[in-house]
């Protein structure tokens, strides 16, 4: 599963990037003037085919580098395009009725099948997986305010995986768009909503990577849901249009 290397590899072009702008701030003039008004990508081109020479001036010596960095820029995006196209692959093939949900895309499916493991049906309950994913509510009353909060423990790269579901469907799905506005007239923050959210969003689980049946009721994928903390949306207003029952 490539899930772990595509998570690492995101940030090694920004980075190099930001190195290869960085060391143009302190390049002699001449060389400053002729890269700085390049765009990322043709930055990166245009200085991985500098030539240097022999490294006796400030500016040769200000190439070689740049020619470095702008090679690890495109060794590391060439390898994270690598990846994504296979983490899309895999992902599809092991869980498509996943893939196909509102806000569910290659890297949160992967970030999920990586949580659930490859024997889901040690999770027997919508709480077990939950607790799981770090999103079980937990009691947070006080006084005559009823309230609960999110688990801070738990697999926090599923809970991140959660997290984006909602925030994609917060802005693309709309009835969870006109749920959240009610939500808003009623006093609730949007932290507190996201929240709600959060333990709520449902997950249609296709049973294990090449286990064939779902273990669902008449043939439908077993869908993981948090514990309902509070009054929240209904199962069917979660999914969009493409949403697979």
């Amino acid at each position: 599963m490539p899930a772990g290397g595509q998570s690492h590899g995101d940030e090694g072009p920004p980075q190099a990037a930001n190195a290869l702008r960085a060391l143009l701030v302190t390049a002699p003039v001449e060389l400053r003037e002729q890269l700085r008004d390049l765009d990322p990508s043709k930055l990166a081109a245009t200085a991985a085919r500098l030539r240097p020479g022999a490294i006796v001036t400030p500016t040769a010596a200000t190439k070689l580098a740049l020619r470095t960095v702008a090679e690890r820029q495109l060794a590391l995006t060439a390898e994270l395009t690598t990846l994504d196209a296979e983490l899309d692959r895999v992902t599809a093939r092991a869980a498509p009725a996943l893939r196909e949900l509102c806000g569910v895309g290659a890297e949160v499916a992967g970030a999920l099948l990586v949580t659930a493991g490859g024997d889901p049906a040690r999770l027997r309950s919508d709480a077990a997986f939950s607790m799981l994913c770090g999103a079980s509510p937990i009691e947070a009353s006080s006084g005559k305010t009823t309230r609960h909060r999110l688990n801070r423990g738990g697999d926090r790269q599923a809970n991140t995986a959660l997290y984006r579901i909602v925030v994609v469907r917060l802005r693309w799905h709309e009835p969870t768009r006109k749920y959240m506005a009610r939500r808003t007239t009623q006093g609730l923050s949007k932290k507190e909503i996201i929240r709600c959210f959060i333990g709520r969003v449902s997950v249609l689980w296709p049973g294990a990577p090449g286990h064939g049946s779902s273990g669902g009721v008449r043939g439908r994928p077993r869908c993981f849901a948090a514990r309902r903390p509070v009054s929240v949306l209904p199962p069917l207003a979660l999914r969009g249009p493409g949403d697979r029952r």
